[in-house]
């Protein structure tokens, strides 16, 4: 979320407290996900019958209405602008967003030798007095995103734990590590030391 607010894409995010804890603007949750592929796998190609790692033509942007008892279903935007969840201007400026998200995000990931196969976004609106704006909320993390390393093709992400690949927490931790959000080499626990 820095990296995006340093770009010039509105997030909710202020600061990080620590490392499991952060400061953020309270907003208004748009009842969408908003789904962006890069690659096909998961859904798409089991609805489409593409072939899970082929390269999409374009980024493809889907929309999923927000509801776990109904199973976060697909809708167009015609869906959309029906039931009121959205402006047509705030589905001009989710769609944007959401580009601009998948681009930082692909080259991001690419510098550290990742592919960004697709990833899941949350859009919420912000008042300013009279004016509101659209911004990036909930998280960006291995757990919203489809990550695999670019040369093995090996998954660094949910997909881990879906597919019983393996230890989540391994290729979690892969992804912060190369990212430098996280230390190459476990550091020696102290314990404290009282300071007069």
């Amino acid at each position: 979320m820095t990296g995006l607010n340093q770009i010039g894409v509105p997030t909710h995010f202020i600061r990080r407290l620590n490392m499991r804890e952060q400061l953020v603007r309270a907003c208004e949750i748009i009842p969408l996900e908003i789904v962006v592929r890069n690659y096909a796998a998961g859904s798409i190609s089991t609805r489409l019958g593409i072939e899970e790692g082929q390269q999409l033509p374009r980024p493809i942007v889907e929309y999923y209405f927000k509801d776990d008892k109904l199973g976060d279903p697909m809708v167009t935007e015609e869906h959309i602008a029906a039931f009121g969840w959205a402006s047509q201007q705030d589905m001009d400026d989710v769609l944007s967003l959401a580009l601009r998200v998948n681009d930082f995000l692909s080259g991001l990931m690419l510098g550290v030798g990742i592919r960004l196969i697709d990833f899941k976004i949350e859009v919420g609106r912000i008042y300013d007095g009279d004016f509101q704006r659209l911004v990036v909320a909930d998280e960006i993390s291995p757990d919203s995103c489809r990550l695999w390393d670019i040369n093995s093709g090996r998954k660094l992400d949910k997909d881990v734990f879906r597919r019983d690949l393996g230890s989540l927490t391994d290729a979690y931790s892969e992804v912060a590590r190369r990212l430098g959000v996280m230390p190459n080499e476990p550091t020696q626990m102290t314990k404290p030391k009282l300071i007069n």
